[in-house]
């Protein structure tokens, strides 16, 4: 993991492209960047998600359930954009362009 920034950053700047994301696809491409398999490190980044939300940076838009288990077998999805509160925060990380 050395030279990666903090994951909250990342997930961030991810989400700074003005898209929605869900946040089983947010989980796996930073597992690959991360380099963090499994299930902690897949729940390790998803509660970082969860925590951004909380803290009124991302919006949830959507919610599913994983029936097909690409994710986590029947699991919600939770589909996510950026708020205006979030995109400050990922511009004043200097991570992000604002």
């Amino acid at each position: 993991m050395a030279g990666l920034g903090p994951i909250k950053f990342r997930i961030l700047e991810l989400y700074s492209d003005g898209q929605s994301h869900w946040n089983s696809d947010v989980v796996l491409q930073l597992q690959k960047e991360y380099h963090m398999s499994g299930d902690y490190g897949r729940d390790s980044i998803n509660w970082n998600i969860i925590e951004l939300a909380a803290g009124g940076m991302l919006k949830e838009i959507d919610v599913k359930m994983d029936e097909e288990g690409t994710y986590k077998a029947n699991a919600l999805l939770h589909k996510y954009t950026i708020t205006d509160f979030g995109k400050v925060r990922a511009s004043e990380s200097c991570f992000a362009k604002g």
